[in-house]
């Protein structure tokens, strides 16, 4: 049992993501019957797609990139089907250029869709881009008309979307995509579900030197879990707002790491019991950090104060239902587990173990850059 619990979490961590999820960033403004755009895919993304290292030294250089431009836009724009009507819009490519975002460096392409005669009433975005190779990348999409903004969140592989702009006015689509962002944000985010899983291995226990014991009942171990819960919400969520609505930000390589490390803390807390008692102060300290790894999702997104709103409600619900959803399956799950003398040697300590080992791993690979197979 011990073996194959341990060979399950090494499995499912094994596939885990060290960084933050594959992420584009989508612009479109309508004037008239013309649509101009810029789009920002990272450049990590692409180099995977396409190869843009010519000669392998594992940089990328202005004239590497120029030498693709041609393959690049072929590759970006077969998988970008703009139309009006039924009519598809034609791409021109305007302008390529390089920018930089909180994590990392991205391709900026600039053009221009002609599309029928007619004013653009409603628009239909067909959006497959990466959708064979990552199925978890989005594209996150600001559409502009007449000084009205809205935005999406595209999924590669589904049916093509159709906008209208009536109104500036946002609506329950619009909620809907960024909540259903989050929760996806959340379940996807390793490090962040390892990190909450942490904290919450030792709630259905009690410490009592030299050991832990089971939780006299479940009503204590439910406090115990509403009392992390409830201080990790707060933390990110103020952490999360605050770097949404551009008063703080901070370089997404440090955040990273330090998010990192607070998995390995948060790990071993459970080996050598530290903050038994405290530990939902441990959740919020780190908690705040956690929430800038959250905001870069909506970071890269240049949106109006109603839209950052309004897109920030959503993505916030959702990280929470994700959380709850996950805490609601963890711990009856745990408590019942809890009973029996394998919980303490498999889960407490062996798991534990796991999480910080794998969390090192990606200590190295944030912080100092370093490619570490596991």
């Amino acid at each position: 049992m011990k073996r194959l619990f341990c060979l399950l979490l090494y499995v499912w961590c094994s596939i885990a993501s060290a960084h933050k999820p594959s992420d584009s960033y989508l612009t479109l403004t309508i004037d008239s019957n013309r649509v101009s755009g810029r789009w920002d895919i990272a450049l990590r993304d692409l180099d995977f797609a396409i190869g843009l290292d010519n000669n392998g030294d594992s940089a990328i250089t202005w004239g590497e990139l120029r030498s693709k431009a041609a393959e690049l836009s072929q590759y970006a724009f077969s998988r970008l089907k703009l139309n009006d009507a039924n009519t598809a819009c034609s791409h021109r490519e305007t302008n390529l250029m390089i920018d930089e975002h909180t994590d990392g460096k991205y391709v900026v392409l600039i053009f221009e869709s002609d599309c029928s005669l007619a004013p653009i009433g409603k628009l239909g975005v067909d959006y497959r881009l990466f959708a064979k190779l990552d199925p978890q990348h989005r594209g996150l999409l600001k559409l502009n008309q007449n000084n009205i903004s809205k935005t999406a969140v595209l999924v590669p592989g589904e049916a093509a979307r159709i906008f209208e702009i009536s109104s500036g006015k946002q609506s329950g689509a619009e909620l809907l995509d960024f909540i259903s962002e989050g929760v996806r944000h959340i379940w996807i985010g390793f490090d962040h579900i390892l990190f909450l899983f942490s904290l919450l291995i030792p709630s259905v226990m009690v410490y009592q030197w030299p050991r832990w014991r089971p939780a006299p009942s479940f009503k204590d171990a439910l406090r115990d879990v509403v009392n992390v819960v409830t201080a990790f919400t707060l933390a990110h969520s103020i952490t999360l707002s605050a770097a949404v609505l551009g008063y703080v930000e901070l370089p997404s390589r440090w955040v990273e790491s330090v998010i990192a490390v607070s998995v390995v803390l948060a790990a071993l807390n459970n080996l050598i019991p530290l903050f038994t008692a405290k530990r939902a102060l441990l959740a919020f300290a780190f908690g705040l950090i956690h929430g800038f790894g959250f905001a870069g999702v909506l970071a890269g997104l240049d949106l109006e104060d109603h839209s950052k709103l309004w897109s920030l409600l959503g993505f916030n619900l959702g990280v929470e239902i994700g959380q709850i959803a996950l805490v609601l399956v963890f711990l009856p799950i745990a408590y019942k587990l809890s009973r029996y003398r394998f919980y303490q040697a498999v889960v407490l300590k062996s798991c534990s173990i796991g999480i910080a080992g794998l969390a090192c791993v990606w200590v190295l690979e944030r912080a100092f850059e370093i490619s570490v197979r596991i």
